[in-house]
């Protein structure tokens, strides 16, 4: 198994992995629609927002994790 200090980098890989998979995806249907080439399209499209997904992540991730901190609250247990 995988230490769990690298829990952070492991989180953003996997994210930015199925993220950038889908919106690839998405984005190159909506925009070729399923032309002969597609799959090697969306693999390109794929692999090069992964190289920007990835590091995007480590960086906003720890951002966006205390905004949300800021802006919710623990409810009381009744």
């Amino acid at each position: 198994m995988i230490d769990k200090k690298y829990t952070k980098v492991l989180f953003a890989f996997f994210m930015g992995l199925f993220m950038s998979f889908l919106m690839s995806f998405i984005i190159t249907i909506i925009n070729l629609g399923f032309v002969d080439d597609f799959i090697i399209k969306w693999m390109t499209a794929w692999y090069k927002a992964f190289l920007f997904a990835f590091p995007i992540i480590l960086i906003i991730a720890p951002l966006v994790h205390n905004i949300v901190n800021s802006i919710t609250t623990k409810k009381d247990k009744i």
